[in-house]
């Protein structure tokens, strides 16, 4: 905000502060000053840097209590701000006007004084010059009126000539769509239902909060003002000025929140200089107020103990001093005897500003100045020395699962979070709901993703549109957060998930012919698969298995298609599936079939550090042996596996998946699948007719449990 020294003086007592004094003074105990301007007859022009929470400072008056407070100075306040009274007037403005407020909850109050007979003309030289110190081009006395007690107070004003306005009532209410409105600057905007406006009876006359209509604007040839000081709803005030590109001094402190409890005082002060600078009658004097809107809440009072402020600030400020400082800047202070505790009485510039005892506590501090607080050399800090631990661990968890990953020939991608509903939900999970935001903010997609699937299918089809096909397939991958909604029973209702998941997508070749497209789909499956085992034993060491059990998948994108559950012991990390339902790739205009896994970070990363052993090589040869079982289609291979292992066959050391064939001579139906067994013993070498029985042993297991035959 531009801010003239001279201007600061009219409040001050003495008045005398220098232009040097008054840079210290704020930066120290305010706000950063961008420039200094030197002006004619001994002034200064500051650009004071305010922040977006001190809407209060935009005014002289505030800034110079923040001064006051600083340098032990007292404050003077002119006119009817010190309790003048404004000039008595017969009638009463009720009888001429009336004021009809429709939207209460976007304009909390607005008020209105009528002023007749007052002369159009130029500004005295004050006037005028306190303006063009700040920046400010000179109109006419009623204008320049307006503005110089929105640089005094903060609180914007509007004046309107009465003669304009039709029929005898101003109406707050929201635009209607596609109303038209030629504002101060000749612009003509067209409206929309989210606008607020200030209508007569017959048309919108100012846009709220923003700029005021042309036609209804105080020219030369006005003799009776309406006088108009409101407040608006910041939102409404900024998102109006934004869309219409519409930036003014006005505007720009609405959007920063004016208090409602300060208007009628702003309005007094509006009404006594119009009267000094331009004559007229004040229709009803000090009473003649019209007033629409609601009552203001009370004042809230923040409890301040004394020892709670010197333990924060780590000085002693005595209560006296505390009750000081915050009184010369608008605080209502009262001891409370028995406790010591101070009851502060927030101002109503303030009350959006300051809620909690910590943030009168920092006034304190700002006041008192921060130079008087000791910066020790050293700062203790204790340590949670698991953390550092833990934190490290999983850091280098993730990084093996990147080189895992891309080792296997997959790319990293990092998405966005947001998906449309007809995206996101075939993806949510049984028993969940998908969290939607703000629709304004997020209109296109305002729908938290459940999975990032649907993410990593957008990345391919990006690279399908730009015609990318390496060998092997797209491959992609993404670690990230993924949210949903369940139930919570009886007391919150609902309760928001977030958790931190791997994502995977591979292409399915595309097979040379219809026949092979089965086998191309389990080579991919085969891949991921592979992929995320060899995941699981860098996690967690070489003796760990992903296990992978055929399941029907709780979420629609996957109804009919195959997919199987992915576990290491007991705990299931997530899923692996083939996308090759004609709905699902025609919602993502894929021409190909992919493979889509998804795990639980904390459940991969729960398997690190790995479990490492050493053993010495083998001193005598094994003997392994393949044994090709034919089995239903439905068996697995997790099936077979658990019979080894439950067969616990003498000296076996491994049993390993080799391969599965499907064709003639095996019925359709049936499947061959073949394990490799490996026998060895650490003494001697092992003889084959050691090993033949057991395998003999296990073909007859195998039949009974699985309905198995030998093949070959």
């Amino acid at each position: 905000m531009l801010t003239s020294v001279k201007w600061l003086n009219e409040y001050l007592n003495p008045g005398k502060l220098r232009t040097d004094e008054a840079v210290r003074i704020i930066e120290a105990h305010a706000f950063p000053i961008e420039s200094v301007e030197e002006l004619p007859g001994g002034d200064a022009r500051l650009d004071v840097e305010l922040t977006s929470n001190r809407g209060d400072a935009f005014s002289h008056l505030n800034l110079a209590r923040d001064i006051a407070a600083a340098t032990g100075r007292s404050i003077k306040l002119p006119g009817v701000l010190g309790g003048a009274e404004l000039p008595g007037s017969s009638g009463d403005p009720a009888d001429l006007f009336a004021l009809d407020n429709r939207v209460p909850e976007l304009c909390p109050l607005f008020t209105a004084r009528i002023i007749r007979g007052v002369k159009v003309d130029t500004s005295p030289k004050w006037l005028r010059e306190a303006l063009e110190a700040v920046g400010q081009r000179s109109i006419n006395n009623i204008v320049d009126v307006s503005n110089y007690v929105l640089f005094e107070l903060g609180h914007p004003s509007h004046t309107f000539d009465l003669a304009t306005l039709a029929g005898s009532k101003l109406i707050i209410r929201q635009a209607t769509e596609g109303e038209s409105l030629t504002v101060l600057d000749g612009k003509k905007h067209k409206l929309t239902e989210s606008d607020l406006v200030v209508a007569d009876e017959q048309r919108a006359v100012s846009l709220a909060g923003v700029i005021g209509g042309l036609d209804t604007g105080v020219t030369e040839t006005t003799t009776d003002v309406l006088l108009e000081v409101a407040t608006w709803d910041p939102a409404t005030v900024r998102n109006t000025a934004r869309r219409l590109n519409i930036n003014t001094d006005a505007g720009y402190r609405f959007a920063r929140t004016v208090d409602m409890r300060d208007l009628e005082k702003a309005s007094a002060r509006c009404a006594e200089l119009i009267l000094e600078v331009a004559g007229g009658e004040l229709v009803g004097g000090s009473a003649g107020l019209l007033k629409a809107g609601r009552e203001p809440k009370p004042l809230p009072v923040v409890t301040l103990r004394p020892e709670r402020c010197e333990h924060l600030l780590g000085i002693d400020v005595p209560p006296d001093r505390i009750a000081e400082l915050l009184g010369a800047v608008g605080f209502g202070v009262e001891a409370d005897a028995e406790t010591g505790e101070l009851r502060c009485t927030v101002p109503p510039a303030r009350v959006h500003d300051v809620t909690r005892e910590v943030d009168v506590i920092e006034e304190v501090a700002r006041l008192n100045g921060f130079d008087h607080m000791e910066v020790a050399s050293t700062l203790p800090v204790q340590l949670e020395l698991r953390h550092p631990r833990n934190w490290e661990d999983r850091e280098r968890a993730i990084d093996e699962v990147n080189r895992v990953m891309t080792s296997a020939g997959f790319y990293e991608t990092v998405t966005f979070s947001f998906l449309t509903e007809e995206d996101a939900a075939p993806f949510t999970p049984e028993g969940m709901r998908l969290i939607r935001t703000d629709p304004e903010r997020r209109r296109e997609a305002p729908y938290l993703r459940p999975s990032l699937i649907p993410s990593l299918l957008h990345v391919r089809r990006l690279n399908q549109d730009a015609r990318v096909y390496p060998e092997g397939g797209v491959r992609v991958f993404e670690i990230a957060a993924v949210f949903a909604e369940v139930d919570d029973g009886e007391k919150h209702g609902r309760q928001s998930l977030e958790h931190r998941n791997l994502g995977v997508l591979l292409d399915v070749p595309d097979p040379p012919s219809k026949k092979e497209r089965h086998a191309a789909a389990q080579d991919a499956m085969r891949l991921v698969r592979g992929t995320l085992n060899s995941v699981v034993r860098t996690l967690h060491g070489g003796g760990m298995t992903l296990d992978v059990k055929p399941t029907r998948l709780p979420m629609p994108a996957f109804e009919g298609g195959v997919g199987a559950q992915l576990h290491v012991g007991e705990q299931h990390l997530g899923y692996v599936a083939l996308l090759d339902d004609a709905a699902t790739l025609k919602r993502f205009d894929l021409e190909r079939p992919v493979v889509a896994a998804e795990l639980g970070l904390p459940h991969l990363l729960a398997l690190y550090p790995p479990r490492t052993s050493v053993q010495p090589l083998p001193a005598f040869p094994g003997i392994e042996r393949d044994v090709s079982l034919i089995v239903d289609e439905s068996v697995p291979w997790a099936d077979v596996h658990r019979l080894v292992a439950e067969a616990e066959l003498d000296k076996l050391v491994s049993a390993d998946f080799v391969t599965t064939f499907r064709g003639k001579p095996i019925e359709a139906g049936r499947k061959s699948v073949t394990a490799r067994l490996t026998f060895r013993d650490p003494e001697r070498t092992l003889r084959h007719d050691e090993v033949d029985p057991q395998i003999d042993a296990l073909v007859a297991s195998a039949k009974k449990a699985l309905g198995a035959e030998r093949r070959g």
